[in-house]
């Protein structure tokens, strides 16, 4: 018997949006029906590329099977209060809101009517940190460094627009509750929304003794995206967006043999990627099993909460500091 492909509804037809509605159109084990988007020029568009049909608003819920949220931060609460209480799970852009108490507030909700819920943190599905975990012994110090060119179009600081990324990694490599954080944000351009944060650095110590340090910016001129993990006698290196793992092993270190210079051995291994996937492909592929009932939906549900919980406090600490 042939089960018919989830019928998905498309919040969104911004940037990620978009790529939203090219990879759910292109699976095999799923259906884009509508999208949805206030703007005709825009959402109609996305819709008539993918053969899809374009509404301005969310409207009757009863013919889809799920719905993809992917429209502005700022919009995420109403927007999954209202998927959510159509008894309709939801896949929902990172963060799930900016504010912690309403982030709260839709998982509970997800949980008190039984509907699952995930959450965009793509780097989870990114190949090369998919094949670093495989390889993890004791991380002791995670490193991760999040800076792109500034994008007027993102209103909410870096801290819920990058750095919640990171923290999420450092979380899953590391861990564990994290006990101590310091931080420190800065607030530089121009055209930044009010409150909203350009540069964030933030120093997490895990109840566990491991550290991390994770930093964001929006005012670099090239997009860095890396992850380095720390063990005692190894260190795994990824660059997330060349989608690459390298691991040293420090050998030996002495004196030339002029005394003029130093020597050292390092070995260096390159792993071969555990998958290619796109990584917003292997999202779906997890949200579509939430959905057939194969990944556990309560045990998806509660991943999401730490890495918000982090970044408020985050937000908190530096805060304090300023004041």
């Amino acid at each position: 018997m042939t089960v018919a492909a989830p019928r998905i509804l498309l919040v969104g037809a911004g940037a990620m949006g978009s790529l939203h509605a090219r990879v759910t159109a292109q699976h095999a084990g799923a259906e884009l029906v509508t999208v949805v988007d206030p703007r005709p020029e825009v959402g109609q568009a996305l819709a008539d590329r993918f053969g899809a049909t374009w509404r301005p608003e969310i409207g009757s819920l009863a013919d889809v099977d799920a719905v993809i949220v992917a429209a502005a931060t700022e919009a995420h609460f109403g927007l999954a209060r209202e998927v959510l209480e159509a008894d309709v799970p939801l896949l929902v852009e990172k963060p799930v809101t900016d504010q912690l108490p309403q982030t709260i507030e839709v998982l509970e909700l997800s949980a008190a009517r039984g509907v699952p819920i995930m959450c965009g943190l793509l780097e989870r599905y990114n190949p090369a940190v998919l094949t670093a975990r495989t390889m993890l012994d004791s991380p002791i110090h995670v490193t991760g460094v999040r800076h792109s060119p500034y994008a007027p179009r993102i209103r909410t600081g870096v801290a819920w627009d990058l750095l919640v990324h990171d923290v999420d990694l450092a979380l899953q490599v590391i861990g564990g509750d994290v006990a101590h954080i310091e931080a420190a944000v800065g607030h530089f351009h121009p055209a930044s929304a009010a409150g909203a944060e350009d540069v964030v650095e933030a120093l997490l110590r895990f109840e566990s003794g491991a550290v991390a340090s994770v930093s964001a910016s929006r005012l670099g001129q090239r997009k860095v995206r890396t992850l380095t993990i720390h063990e005692l006698d190894r260190l795994i290196e990824v660059d997330l967006l060349r989608r690459d793992v390298t691991v040293y092993r420090h050998v030996s270190g002495e004196a030339a043999d002029d005394g003029r210079g130093y020597r050292q051995q390092t070995i260096i291994e390159i792993p071969e990627l555990v998958t290619s996937q796109e990584p917003l492909a292997a999202q779906l592929d997890r949200f579509l099993g939430i959905l057939a009932g194969t990944v556990d939906a309560d045990a998806e549900r509660a991943s999401i909460l730490p890495s918000h919980q982090v970044v408020a406090r985050v937000k908190d600490v530096s805060a304090a500091v300023a004041g």
